[in-house]
């Protein structure tokens, strides 16, 4: 490593104490790329460190976590999409890169476009009006991503205006857009209709999380009746060592750690010892967390805000209704008449991802029909003639076989809803480095 002519040698020290050690090997399982993160522990570092791992698309089917005094120790058992290893080098050398400046904060970097924010009300054809207004005055729709929980909205949309291929900077055209759409956003429910404009860089999901947590997604009636696939969430305090010990058993999917952590984080409070593991569609994940202060959950009213607050963090982001999958070349206005074709068949859409790549646009969409049930397939299939059959397509997600895996590494219990010793969690994860022979 090269240093600055001004660095002294406490500097140097220093900068080598605090940079973390990572260690990549795909030698250790044939199912798995294992990745380890030795690091010197602050508020948020671990979701610094599962969010490089979740921006590139990678599922994280097992993790140990342990940070005791002033160091943590991460070791996370990735794959791609399909379940296959990380094979390519530089997808290592990016993460081995990225994990190893993770001390210093995730930041995001500019892209040069107008950042919407919107919360509300969530109804049957409200995107198609939210697109329909930015395409009437003029803003071109980049990327966007929208969620919908608990019949609320929340969607954050990164916009350029048409004419110039740039940020709208024109404060007159931004309060035109803030009144519009806050107009659509409004319906009967004036009060919480929210709508912002930033042109400051965020990590889009962390702040879709926000924002959600921030209108109290988390304390309304579900419109869904309770099924198999909702979460469990458990919290119990654990006085002996003054943890509070925190289960969640849920379908797994891609993600999943991520969303959990982020809304620890964002509540305030530190991870120190954690395990996660999949069983073949199920994810068992087990934190052991305090506060900042170094303090458990206190009160019963915290500990059950902390629940539903897990409940919500899982629940936003499963996926509901039929995937379609739009990749087109990309033109003014676009969006809002896909956005349109699908209100006037009768689909909602639960939650949607939009990107443009080049002059391609890459789209992916979950609806459902007006009452959140399963859409007809000739519904579907009418939507798809319309849009044009070979630009909007029907996708599933891939199923991942974790069978290997599990054999791979039995020696691994599952986290419950059961209290146990923290030695025994240890003892866990020293086994997985290697470190010891046996958890007995």
């Amino acid at each position: 490593m090269e240093w600055p002519a001004c660095t002294d040698e406490y500097e140097k020290l220093v900068i080598r104490m605090s940079t973390p050690r990572v260690v990549i090997d795909n030698s250790v399982f044939s199912s798995a790329t294992l990745v380890k993160v030795d690091s010197a522990r602050r508020h948020g570092i671990l979701l610094d460190a599962v969010q490089v791992l979740i921006d590139l698309d990678l599922s994280i089917k097992k993790a140990y976590i342990s940070a005791d005094g002033k160091w943590c120790m991460d070791v996370f058992h990735v794959t791609d999409q399909y379940g296959h290893k990380i094979t390519d080098d530089k997808v290592l050398k990016y993460i081995e890169q990225s994990l190893g400046s993770i001390q210093y904060g995730r930041t995001d970097s500019s892209n040069g476009l107008t950042a919407l924010e919107l919360t509300g009300t969530d109804r049957v054809g409200l995107l198609s009006e939210v697109f329909a207004v930015l395409a009437d005055l003029q803003c071109d729709v980049v990327e966007a991503k929208v969620w919908t929980h608990n019949g609320r909205i929340a969607s954050l949309i990164y916009v350029k205006d048409s004419s110039s291929g740039s940020t709208i900077e024109d404060s007159q055209k931004i309060k035109k857009i803030e009144l519009r759409l806050r107009n659509v956003l409004k319906g009967n429910d004036i009060r919480s209709a929210k709508i912002s404009v930033s042109m400051a860089a965020m990590h889009t999901e962390r702040r879709l999380h926000q924002m959600m947590f921030t209108d109290r997604d988390y304390e309304r009636t579900p419109i869904l009746e309770v099924t198999s696939d909702n979460p469990v969430v458990t919290v119990q305090n654990w006085a002996g060592r003054g943890y509070s010990v925190v289960n969640v058993q849920c379908k797994d999917r891609t993600k999943l750690l991520f969303d959990v952590v982020c809304n620890l984080t964002d509540m305030e409070y530190d991870v120190f010892h954690a395990t996660i593991n999949t069983n073949d569609d199920r994810a068992y994940l087990e934190f052991y967390i305090r506060h900042k202060d170094g303090t458990p959950i206190s009160s019963e009213p915290e500990r059950q805000r902390v629940i539903q607050c897990l409940k919500a963090a899982v629940e936003r982001r499963a996926s509901e209704g039929v995937r379609l999958e739009l990749c087109k070349e990309d033109r003014q206005g676009l969006l809002a008449e896909v956005m349109r074709t699908f209100r006037e068949n009768g689909l909602n859409v639960t939650r949607a991802e939009i990107s443009t790549v080049g002059n391609m646009a890459t789209n992916v969409f979950y609806v459902t029909d007006a009452i959140g049930n399963p859409a007809e397939s000739k519904i579907i299939e009418c939507v798809r003639q319309k849009i044009g059959l070979r630009y909007l397509e029907v996708k599933e997600l891939p199923l991942v076989n974790n069978q290997e895996m599990q054999r791979e590494d039995q020696a691994v219990g599952i986290g419950g809803a059961v209290l146990f010793s923290i030695g025994s969690l240890v003892k866990r994860n020293l086994f997985s480095l290697g470190l010891i022979k046996s958890c007995s």
